[in-house]
């Protein structure tokens, strides 16, 4: 292994690696149906976009969690129920070393990603570590 080349690989960007997450959510979207593409495609969550896919909320796992807590029922809530306004959008130029001590800062277990303004995904810490031994080890990252 060689520790330079992995140490250098901080400084790509995320662009190729949002493929990972490209799960999307809409304001009036089912609760349901949300669980249900979060569980089906294994993502711990995903971003709330409006119309013209422009970012406005996130939803996890951890909120559809609190919702039954609470005692709401999926088939009642909607993304706009659902969603935290806490998180902040990183772009696809996005360096991977500038998104993990955004995640590590915010405690986050994933980033929304905007690409030309539109949000087109989000990446986990799982896709940033990937991606940055991949790199640093010369290998090509596929989507």
């Amino acid at each position: 292994m060689d520790s330079e080349k992995i140490s250098a690989a901080e400084n790509s960007t995320i662009e190729g690696i949002v493929g990972s997450n490209r799960l999307r959510f809409q304001h009036e979207q089912n609760g349901l149906a949300i669980a249900v593409l979060l569980l089906s495609n294994h993502a711990p969550g995903a971003p709330v976009v409006d119309q013209k896919g422009k970012f406005v909320g996130f939803i996890s796992e951890f909120n559809i969690l609190q919702a039954l807590a609470d005692g709401k029922d999926l088939n009642r809530v909607t993304a706009a129920d659902l969603m935290v306004k806490d998180r902040v959008p990183v772009t696809a130029y996005t360096t991977i070393g500038e998104a993990v001590k955004i995640m590590e800062k915010s405690r986050f277990l994933n980033l929304p990603v905007e690409k030309g303004g539109v949000t087109i995904g989000c990446i986990t810490r799982h896709d940033l570590l990937q991606a940055w031994v991949k790199l640093g080890l010369g290998l090509e990252w596929k989507c």
